[in-house]
């Protein structure tokens, strides 16, 4: 895994709670991303390594700067730390890029219709896929669907109007407040939560719905409403992907998970921990100061990947068992002890 050294250009107020931070390209060897990835930024707060990745809200081929959008998060040790204390000429270490909430996929023409829907934060890396599909003519139309709570919470308002105005005959947006401050005669404002059905009940008036490949990136609920409507149309499941801030793990999966001392082998150390039933080995390991290796914590990056050598684990919360993950191997941000005495090298 590749890291590099950014210096911070600037600090670019969105909202009252969220901030852009803008790094400067390395001179020699530029960093090359793909809109939609993620940067992965590594912080040591009070002696303890903090690693956090924040979605791309620049787009490559548009933008000369690297830059990520952050919203404050109430506890949040590692957003609370960069809204209050990263500062312009400061240095952060990042890893290289991931993710694959992106544009490449075989779906997408020129005559496709791109419809992004996204809540608060979650405009992040939609604003990423935007600026790129547009720069480049990827599509025939790109459609944000983006809910907040009233106007003043609009992360890149500024930048969606910029859009709209160079953009005029293959950009809409639709915007939904669940506490606006004035009502607003436009059909594109809607008071309320985002009603999916509403939405592509005029694109489907407009367009073909089946030239539409749908990305929603917000939380639990907003994927649930848009992927039932999507489904209710018969959007064919392939044209319809969503990005995962967090793992979804089902209680009942827990049943035969134990407490377990867990022995973790690196660069020649062997150090035991405990692992209490519920945590992952990630979980405890972090807890317990250790140096490892992660990112996304929601079983997709590999990077916290481990050799199981001895006892018995249960990865919890994937989808889908990552094609790449070879048969003794395991993600550590999902796996939870089965056995007691069980022994990992990463």
């Amino acid at each position: 895994m590749k890291h590099y050294t950014l210096k911070v250009l600037e600090l670019r107020a969105e909202t009252a709670d969220t901030v852009t931070v803008v790094f400067k390209q390395p001179g020699l060897k530029k960093i090359s991303y793909i809109a939609g990835q993620y940067l992965t930024l590594i912080f040591r707060i009070n002696g303890r390594k903090y690693i956090r990745p924040y979605s791309f809200s620049s787009a490559p081929l548009v933008d000369t700067t690297l830059e990520v959008t952050i919203k404050r998060v109430p506890g949040g040790i590692v957003s609370n730390h960069i809204i209050d204390k990263l500062k312009v000429d400061d240095v952060v270490e990042v890893m290289q890029p991931m993710g694959d909430f992106t544009l490449q996929n075989t779906f997408i023409n020129t005559n496709s219709h791109l419809v992004l829907w996204g809540a608060g934060s979650g405009i992040t890396p939609l604003m990423s896929l935007a600026k790129y599909a547009l720069h480049q003519g990827l599509v025939s139309h790109v459609t944000l669907v983006y809910g907040n709570r009233n106007t003043e919470a609009v992360i890149f308002s500024d930048k969606i109007t910029v859009l709209q105005n160079q953009h005029k005959e293959h950009f809409s947006a639709w915007h939904f407040y669940t506490q606006p401050a004035i009502a607003i005669n436009n059909p594109y404002v809607v008071q309320g939560r985002i009603d999916p059905a509403r939405v592509l009940s005029v694109m489907k008036a407009e367009g073909d719905l089946n030239a539409t490949v749908h990305y929603i990136c917000g939380p639990e609920g907003l994927k649930e409403s848009v992927k039932t409507a999507l489904n209710d149309l018969k959007i064919d499941n392939d044209k319809i992907f969503s990005e995962e801030f967090e793992i979804v793990r089902n209680p009942e999966e827990f049943g035969d998970v134990v407490t377990s001392a867990v022995a973790i082998k690196k660069n020649g150390e062997n150090i035991t921990i405990e692992v209490v039933k519920g945590k992952s080995i990630l979980e405890a390991g972090l807890d317990a100061l250790l140096d490892l290796d992660y990112s996304c914590q929601t079983g997709s990056c590999l990077v916290c990947r481990g050799t199981l050598l001895k006892g018995q684990i249960k990865m919890i919360g994937l989808q889908s068992r990552p094609p790449e993950l070879l048969e003794n191997e395991c993600l550590l941000c999902c796996s939870f002890p089965l056995t007691n005495a069980i022994e990992i090298a990463i």
